[in-house]
């Protein structure tokens, strides 16, 4: 017996809201921060740490000097959300347009200009591997990350199509020190902290 393409999404469909219910119901009891992929539920159990927070806030503040006052460097809630792909992810720093943020719900991720990630210590695929690969998926257009374990870290773009799905077709690596473009904005990466035992 073979199951029809409707029953498969209808499937898949409860087998993502049911995640998403586990996810909204643990955020404010276990520690550190959950996401739904198409592979499951992560979780990085460790609460960020002083240089991916400080990370987070000098970047946000730095994107915000320069770019137009209708566009934010947003930190906070809610989750980027693409219900038919089964993925809700929590960028640290998303850029968008405040027109953009209105109304109710989760952030529909074809707004988001970029999204910028600052590598965990506990769980350094997350951000390289999956997220990637998931905001690819999602399309948005940049995908930035900051790596405080080695000092560097890369801008990619071009989503394009592949046998895998999509993907980025551009990476430009940089150097903590070097000036790094993310769109149309270019900011230093100067004094951005890196992990003790980096």
């Amino acid at each position: 017996m073979s199951i029809a393409p409707d029953d498969a999404q209808r499937e898949t469909h409860y087998l993502y809201r049911t995640m998403r219910d586990f996810v909204s119901t643990m955020d404010d009891t276990l520690p550190g921060k959950f996401e739904v992929t198409k592979e499951g539920i992560v979780h990085d159990m460790m609460a960020p740490g002083k240089p991916h927070e400080l990370t987070v806030l000098r970047v946000r503040k730095r994107l915000e000097r320069v770019m137009p006052d209708e566009l934010a460097a947003h930190t906070g809630e809610p989750d980027v959300e693409d219900e038919p792909e089964g993925i809700m992810r929590h960028p640290d720093v998303m850029v968008i347009a405040e027109a953009d943020m209105e109304g109710d719900g989760r952030f529909d991720p074809r707004t988001l200009i970029a999204a910028i990630e600052v590598v965990s210590r506990s769980n350094p695929d997350n951000d390289w591997v999956g997220k990637m690969r998931d905001y690819a998926l999602l399309g948005i257009p940049i995908y930035v990350i900051f790596d405080p374990r080695t000092g560097s870290g890369a801008v990619l773009s071009d989503i394009h199509a592949t046998p895998s799905g999509p993907r980025y077709a551009t990476r430009k690596e940089f150097l903590y020190g070097e000036d790094v473009t993310i769109g149309e904005w270019t900011i230093p990466t100067t004094d951005l902290p890196r992990y003790a035992d980096a």
